[in-house]
């Protein structure tokens, strides 16, 4: 069930980070950059990172009243997965350790955002540009916890594999 309210937002943001850290820490640089199917553990760190810089990057458009390009200009969210492939081949020259750094960062920058909010300012109606009904506090929680969550989940099942 998605927060819907400041506390919550905080609450499951540092729970599923914390599962998340735990699970990644024992984690050598060789096994984190094997891939399977052409994806490995550090692309999907450094891409839930990533994603966090792009939610607040929609919320700072949308406040600033420019126009709000989601997922990012040039394309349409049908395209997630072209746009997701593009940023691997981005992000392969990044290290491991670069990932983790990437997570924690935007991890700390999504905990301040939510901080520096009220409950009405993250819930009481939909993040301006958005163009839909959801407000900032569930974009928060998509780009953070959500995201978290199901890296999480993606590692663990790695795990099961090898």
């Amino acid at each position: 069930m998605a927060a819907t309210n400041k506390s919550d937002l905080l609450n499951i943001n540092q729970k599923e980070f914390e599962k998340l850290k735990l699970l990644i820490a024992p984690i050598p640089e060789g096994q984190a950059i094997c891939k399977d199917d052409g994806t490995s553990i550090k692309d999907v760190i450094a891409h839930r990172a990533h994603w966090i810089d792009l939610f607040l990057g929609w919320y700072a458009d949308g406040q600033a009243g420019k126009t709000v390009y989601f997922p990012a200009k040039g394309y349409k969210w049908n395209e997630v997965r072209r746009y997701n492939a593009e940023l691997r081949q981005k992000q392969e020259g990044i290290s491991w350790d670069i990932a983790i750094s990437a997570l924690d960062n935007g991890y700390k920058k999504l905990t301040a955002f939510i901080q520096s909010l009220s409950d009405a300012e993250l819930y009481g109606g939909p993040m301006q540009g958005a163009n839909n009904d959801w407000t900032p506090g569930r974009w928060a929680e998509a780009a953070g916890p959500s995201h978290f969550r199901s890296a999480t989940k993606y590692i663990r099942s790695r795990f099961k594999t090898v």
